[in-house]
């Protein structure tokens, strides 16, 4: 159960990032108060996921799958472009965030 708390954190991780970028700046209040609602419940499920998981794996993970989410949105909601260079980081992120899973023991 840990894990699923651990991965929702993560997701609501990209949706209030995503959320604050259509707030333009925290001037539209809907996605203003929708960026709030999303990092409370991203930390709640962090918290959740920490009863069970050391920190020093949850909180990786957390930050990873909400970094690795949100330049995926970046990408494909909002046009971001990235170098080939930064794309090549953006691999070895995510092959961090396997490694730490799969070498973990939880």
């Amino acid at each position: 159960m840990a894990w699923l708390f651990l991965v929702t954190a993560g997701i609501f991780e990209m949706f209030w990032a995503t959320m604050m970028k259509l707030s333009e700046g925290f001037s539209k209040l809907n996605y203003s108060l929708l960026t709030i609602i999303g990092m409370i419940a991203s930390f709640y499920f962090l918290a959740k996921s920490l009863h069970a998981l050391p920190m020093s794996l949850a909180y990786p993970i957390w930050t990873g799958i909400g970094a690795v989410g949100s330049i995926i949105i970046g990408m494909l909601f909002f046009k971001d472009h990235l170098s080939l260079l930064t794309s090549f980081f953006v691999v070895l992120l995510i092959v961090g965030i396997i490694g730490i899973k799969v070498t973990s023991g939880h």
